[in-house]
């Protein structure tokens, strides 16, 4: 038997934006729309799948949704599609929801959000809302870190190129390790000030770049601060016992790091050059402000996420290849 909505349960229902980036990622999506349709219940949501079709897409569905007072909005993605979408959802009403689709996934999995879509839209089923904050580089949004060094360096080699995986990627960093020179930086916060050369500067606002790779494990994105950290530079014998610190998050134990907690940073350099936002390479001058918005972005998340266990030494391995896909 049919049931007939009448005004009151129309007027109820959550009206949602789908927006899916079809060439993010490495998996297909050709069924998706269906399966995200399918997932949602028609007498609890009204909802429209739209699918990008060129660059800053997602971002105008995003600010039409915002305009139709659109309660959620999911970005189905990698790393660009979501932050693309987050950063036009901030400040607004509308709460971002997330189906991870990329590789580095670093905003979903800093917040406990699964990569398998089904359980991600499950995450978006109990409609459970919190606040998260965002960060400002000079005039550009971020969600997890940005920062200067080796970091920024291996993404501008990395960008653009259509040859991927863990070869191509593994290549990039090598190469750029051997031909990196630590810069001397002059990091400027109200806590005070530290000139040294650096591998890595990274003003982190959630924990982690992506792939579970941890460079602030006790960055909290709501709490209104980020975490810099400055990673002294390395010896080609540091880089093992770095590299397992980064993925087992003990990586503030290193003796070659250096962490300050502020809200507000200065950073000073010799020469301008790359720093990447978000996993991104932007060219920026030799002078670059960062700040923290509080509470400006409402994200669905799960209401009971899953307890962390320690992990044990094949699944650090598995973390670690995982960056290099």
């Amino acid at each position: 038997m049919t049931k007939l909505l009448c005004a009151d349960e129309m007027s109820a229902k959550k009206k949602i934006y789908a927006i899916i980036n079809p060439k993010s990622g490495t998996s297909s999506k050709q069924n998706l729309p269906h399966k995200i349709a399918d997932m949602f219940d028609a007498r609890k949501f009204d909802i429209h799948i739209f699918i990008t079709g060129y660059a800053g897409h997602g971002s105008e569905i995003a600010k039409q949704a915002i305009k139709d007072k659109v309660d959620y909005v999911i970005a189905v993605g990698g790393d660009g599609t979501v932050n693309e979408v987050a950063r036009t959802l901030v400040n607004s009403d509308t709460a971002l929801g997330i189906i991870p689709m990329g590789s580095g996934n670093g905003l979903a999995r800093d917040l406990n959000i699964s990569i398998d879509a089904k359980k991600a839209m499950a995450v978006i089923l109990d409609e459970n809302i919190i606040s998260i904050d965002y960060g400002m580089v000079n005039d550009r949004i971020f969600f997890c870190t940005c920062g200067v060094g080796f970091d920024a360096e291996v993404a501008a080699m990395s960008s653009g190129k259509k040859t991927r995986g863990s070869f191509m990627y593994f290549k990039n960093m090598l190469e750029t390790f051997i031909r990196q020179k630590p810069e001397t930086y002059e990091i400027i916060c109200p806590e005070g000030t530290i000139k040294d050369k650096a591998f890595v500067v990274t003003c982190a606002n959630a924990s982690q770049y992506g792939y579970n790779a941890h460079i602030a494990p006790h960055a909290d994105i709501q709490d209104g601060m980020m975490n810099i950290a400055i990673l002294k530079p390395l010896s080609i014998l540091d880089v093992p016992q770095t590299s397992l610190q980064l993925f087992t998050k003990k990586i503030d134990e290193s003796s070659k790091m250096i962490e300050l907690i502020t809200n507000e940073v200065t950073i000073r350099r010799e020469n301008e050059g790359m720093m990447h936002i978000d996993g991104d390479p932007v060219k920026m001058g030799k002078e670059i402000h960062v700040k923290i918005i509080p509470q400006g972005l409402k994200v669905l998340v799960p209401a009971n996420p899953p307890k962390k266990h320690p992990l044990d030494p094949q699944e650090i391995l598995m973390r670690i290849a995982d960056t290099f896909l």
